[in-house]
């Protein structure tokens, strides 16, 4: 698939290289020739300088024969145009990133159907939206719900005392027959994903992720070793759009919500929108403002500036002075690895959100993806057709690939999860968890 991507910045660069790295054609538009330099020297993509409103850069970008066009700028305006032009060029599909209220509220309807756009995106609403699910499982790093709230998929890293630790999935398995309401579905071990059979035993400092029933979720977070109360006392480090949104859904669950924000015009913006929140003007890493506020005494410190180091620095320095659990948004994946074992307890990033949009249209027929910032494997939702391969089989006469395994499915509003015996049928929604590589092969089986 040919997939042209207008904007260079955190989103695009990432939908770009994770594209690309699954073999798909992809060429970037920027009006930063800097940045294209970068993403030249990195990955495999086709850069064009210029700006994705004006037809002669998208055809250089060869608008002609692409099949998807994601424009994820930073100016809303700009994203809109190119989704109109693409469309009248042919592509069949869009995705838009739209951050202003004004041009996602009803007024503006006609302005985003003229655009032809399939899908808008809003990065810092879906990192408000994944901080919000954290809070649901204290401990975890990752929460993603499927198949209509269903089906929940927890990851997180087992410290030594975990009920799991120790124990081969086969062990896990025979306690919880006959019925099992979780599995262990991949496991993050160093730099290698593992998609794991009966045999594999778990061990402290793995990253496991496990899909689960909705309703098994407090049993899950038990046995994950996550034992913390839901947090009554959130303080958010910068007062940014996705602080803001976070904000006003924390303090509707009854959250006492702090946040500091450097900007004086901003802060004092902020402190007039928010009702039932308290807002501090100063900066996120002067360790003075942060011991006046008490930040060891919030549950939960959330940084979400644009500065990553900023970010890291004030999530240390709550960790020590006693907060539980510290979220960092981060910009810059590359800084991942240096945060495990820091004090920074989660690392957010508004790329993930994109690309499970821009995957989900990729893949073709498939209801849901959900990627991680740990490790390649990917969460996908697909319903099973009439007359396919699955329809009326086992599982175990699938016969997927290794790296792919079927986790859950949903029959007429009741969740399932996998077993080799357990029978498929037309229409329903299937769980699955896969490398990149296998994802079409379980595609081509269950479509």
């Amino acid at each position: 698939m040919h997939v042209v991507v207008v904007g260079a910045g955190e989103v695009g660069s990432y939908v770009a290289d994770r594209l690309s790295r699954e073999g798909h054609d992809v060429a970037i538009i920027d009006i930063d020739e800097g940045k294209l330099q970068r993403l030249d020297d990195a990955l495999d993509v086709l850069t064009v300088s210029g700006s994705g409103t004006h037809p002669s850069i998208l055809a250089r970008a060869g608008i002609e024969h692409a099949q998807l066009l994601v424009a994820v700028t930073a100016n809303d305006e700009a994203n809109l145009i190119s989704s109109m032009l693409a469309k009248s060029l042919g592509v069949r599909q869009t995705i838009v990133r739209i951050e202003a209220g004004d041009l996602r509220s009803k007024k503006a309807t006609e302005v985003r159907a003229a655009s032809g756009a399939d899908l808008f995106i809003d990065p810092d609403a879906e990192t408000a939206q994944e901080v919000l699910e954290l809070l649901d499982f204290p401990g975890a790093d990752e929460v993603a719900y499927m198949a209509n709230d269903e089906v929940i998929v927890i990851g997180a890293k087992l410290p030594a005392e975990a009920p799991l630790v120790g124990r081969t999935l086969g062990e896990i398995a025979k306690e919880f027959e006959p019925d099992w309401d979780f599995m262990v579905a991949a496991i993050g071990r160093g730099d290698e994903t593992i998609i794991p059979r009966r045999d594999h035993r778990l061990e402290a400092g793995d990253h496991v992720r496990v899909v689960a029933k909705s309703d098994a979720g407090k049993l899950v977070a038990e046995l994950l070793g996550l034992v913390r109360a839901v947090p009554k006392r959130v303080m958010l480090l910068g007062g940014g759009r996705t602080a803001e949104i976070l904000a006003t859904s924390l303090t509707t669950r009854g959250v006492h919500v702090v946040v500091v924000e450097r900007d004086t015009n901003r802060a004092r913006e902020l402190a007039e929108r928010l009702e039932n929140c308290l807002v501090l003007e100063g900066d996120i890493t002067d360790d003075d403002l942060l011991d006046e506020a008490d930040v060891g005494r919030f549950e939960m410190v959330v940084a979400l500036t644009g500065e990553d180091d900023a970010n890291i620095l004030a999530c240390l320095f709550a960790k020590a002075s006693g907060t539980d659990e510290t979220v960092a948004v981060l910009h810059r994946l590359a800084l991942l690895s240096l945060l495990s074992g820091a004090g920074v307890d989660v690392a957010l990033s508004p790329r993930t959100a994109t690309a499970n949009g821009v995957l989900r249209f990729v893949r073709g027929g498939v209801a849901a993806v959900a990627t991680f910032l740990h490790g390649d494997a990917e969460i996908i939702e697909l319903e099973v057709a009439e007359h396919s391969r699955a329809d009326g089989a086992m599982v175990s006469e699938l016969n997927l690939p290794k790296n792919a395994l079927i986790a859950a499915f949903v029959r007429d509003g009741n969740p399932q999860i996998g077993r080799g015996r357990s029978r498929l049928r037309a229409r329903d929604r299937v769980v699955v968890v896969a490398m990149p590589s296998a994802v079409d092969e379980v595609h081509g089986v269950l479509g």
